[in-house]
């Protein structure tokens, strides 16, 4: 279980190309700061109940991205793009849709846990 809480905190090293925003002109990368808060899966105490929620959370942020990429790349495409750019967009959109799914969602767990919430009806 270690390896993977290190596996969780060792994302926030995506914070680090943040800078790339801070020293060259492109602001969008500021971003990725955010990802500075999986630093707190070093500090944080694993347990089955984590396990559970960040696989949910993992699974459904893959699933909503692939989707995204197909309908994005889809829409692009038809809309004129290249095959290329409308690709690229696809993947770029994904990306962004499967992190942001992720995020919300280990968000929602971890407060519904902190909170003592019962579990969801499923």
């Amino acid at each position: 279980m270690k390896s993977k809480r290190y596996l969780y905190g060792l994302m926030g090293l995506l914070s680090l190309l943040g800078f790339i925003g801070i020293f060259t002109e492109s602001k969008y990368f500021l971003a990725f700061f955010a990802f500075a808060v999986d630093f707190e899966f070093f500090f944080i105490k694993s347990d089955e109940m984590m396990e559970e929620y960040m696989n949910k959370s993992a699974s459904r942020a893959f699933y909503c991205g692939m989707i995204s990429v197909a309908l994005v790349s889809f829409i692009c495409f038809f809309s004129g793009l290249e095959e290329k750019e409308a690709l690229i967009t696809g993947l770029a959109s994904g990306w962004a849709v499967s992190v942001i799914i992720y995020a919300l969602s280990v968000a929602y767990y971890g407060f519904k846990e902190k909170w003592g919430l019962e579990n969801d009806k499923e």
